[in-house]
């Protein structure tokens, strides 16, 4: 079983950059793709970007530009860099594992099993 906990929100201005951290625990995750999510207020859960095993990544066409994933394997790390940040941007992001899936992607939040609770990221202008 895998636990996760998101940490390194908070109030930022536009502008702005920020890291989010996510420490995993429990078993290994290393085979497995991870994720970060993001759930704006009355909006659904969206994929922001997921990284696989191998390194390859992908980014949702609105996070192209301005978020990085990464992640430290050793450390059961998981990151997400956001810069430039815009009052869009605001909303809970959730750092997600897709343990029943070894080596591949994933790439909707159904795929992913074990979830952190979330921190929340607020972009003021």
């Amino acid at each position: 079983q895998v636990q996760l906990a998101e940490s390194g929100g908070g109030l930022v201005q536009a502008g702005g950059s920020l890291t989010l951290s996510c420490a995993g625990s429990g078993r290994t995750f290393s085979r497995n793709p991870v994720a970060w999510f993001r759930q704006a207020p009355g909006k659904e859960r969206e994929l922001v970007a997921t990284m696989n095993y191998g390194g390859s990544t992908y980014y949702s066409p609105s996070a192209k530009d301005r978020f990085t994933i990464s992640r430290d394997y050793a450390k059961k790390m998981v990151y997400l860099r956001i810069t430039n940040l815009k009052p869009e941007d605001t909303a809970v992001y959730y750092c997600a594992a897709d343990t029943r899936t070894d080596y591949g992607m994933a790439y909707y939040a159904p795929e992913y099993d074990s979830w952190g609770q979330g921190t929340l990221v607020t972009v003021s202008s």
